[in-house]
């Protein structure tokens, strides 16, 4: 009999865990039909945090964490505070993008300084403008934590030797990095690998009965868990936010979690609708979880969390999102909050899928102003 690699090697715990954890019902009737349709399982007891190594760089106290899931690797996190900061801190759990990029976890957030290396230097570059946001954020005064979550970073699966249909799409880029004259680094041959294990992942989610955004949801649920809990910060006025698919991640936590009061979504609303037929493919799965639209549009979700105030960032030449999309959700948000104009503040930039430099600064302001 012939021996296929694993799939899901690294997590062949998974399924099981999922089955025994059972799925969460929500915080309220509508945050349950969400947990329903992403099939998020049920919330854990707080995970034990152990703290790996504490340094500082540059006015910042870095702290390397981790701790272990119920299935999978351990999972790595950075809590980030100012050296300068006294006492009992507003925490915020910021969330990193997709990026294409599953080699890289959370520390495409933070200036480790010389320890940075050439892809975080090279992500920030390209999709922060040169900024590490967690950093900036501890540097305003917060207590941040971020964390490799689901497939990322610490959190990712192991993909050598990839399964079959894996394999037969690397070996095709592989062979036209060659006709190029292309030597792929290790982070490349991964993300190039992850891309297409991404939809396995996905099926594999669904088989279980959850989904991507659902696995990923989870997680992030127990990051939020832990940071509140930390004995510095105060577990009543807590942020989330992110850029991208972080920002997604934040819309769908702040509505699964009623402690959060604040939440930066940068470069990530639309109506559904407005994904077809042109812009539904440049997207990963955790836009795509099959059923949500009929339980939900996506700015909807901002409805879930009534003690939430949200900060939506759009930008005009985002070439992920049609302008249609966008502009129909600023005008459901803003119809919605009508009655309390102070939940939602939308701002326009001239940018395409990008955190620009006053996006960043806008974030810190409004995020002072909310926690």
């Amino acid at each position: 009999m012939t021996a296929f690699p694993s799939p899901i090697a690294g997590f062949e715990d998974w399924p099981e865990a999922v089955r025994r954890l059972g799925r969460s019902t929500g915080h309220n009737p509508a945050s349950g039909l969400l947990a329903q349709a992403l099939g998020v399982p049920a919330p854990i007891p707080i995970p034990a945090v152990t703290v790996r190594r504490t340094r500082t760089v540059d006015g910042v106290q870095l702290q390397d964490l981790e701790w272990q899931l119920p299935y999978g690797p351990p999972t790595r996190g950075f809590l980030l505070r100012s050296t300068q900061a006294e006492g009992i801190l507003p925490g915020v759990l910021w969330l990193h993008c997709h990026g294409g990029n599953k080699w890289l976890g959370a520390e495409r957030l933070i200036d480790a300084g010389t320890e940075t290396s050439e892809e975080v230097t090279a992500l920030q570059q390209n999709l922060y403008s040169g900024h590490a946001a967690a950093s900036d954020l501890a540097r305003a005064g917060f207590a941040v934590l971020v964390h490799d979550s689901f497939s990322w970073g610490s959190r990712r699966f192991l993909l050598d030797p990839p399964p079959a249909r894996v394999a037969e799409g690397l070996s095709a880029q592989r062979a036209l990095w060659r006709n190029e004259g292309v030597k792929p680094t290790p982070a490349l041959e991964y993300n190039t690998a992850a891309a297409q294990h991404e939809h396995t992942v996905a099926k594999t989610a669904g088989l279980l009965g959850t989904s991507y955004a659902g696995m990923v949801a989870f997680e992030d649920l127990a990051a939020l868990d832990i940071l509140r809990a930390l004995p510095d910060v105060d577990g009543n006025r807590v942020g989330v936010g992110g850029f991208s698919g972080g920002g997604g991640r934040a819309l769908v936590l702040s509505a699964l979690a009623p402690e959060v009061r604040a939440a930066v979504v940068c470069c990530m609303m639309t109506t559904l609708k407005g994904l077809f037929p042109a812009h539904l493919d440049t997207h990963s799965w955790l836009l795509a979880t099959p059923g949500l639209a009929a339980t939900f549009e996506w700015p909807e979700l901002t409805h879930i969390n009534r003690d939430c105030r949200y900060l939506v960032q759009f930008a005009g030449g985002d070439p992920l999102f049609s302008p249609e999309g966008m502009h129909d959700a600023d005008a459901w948000l803003r119809a919605d909050a009508a009655g309390t104009p102070s939940r939602y503040t939308g701002t326009w930039y001239d940018a395409g899928h990008m955190v620009t430099p006053p996006m960043l600064a806008e974030t810190l302001e409004y995020l002072t102003v909310s926690l």
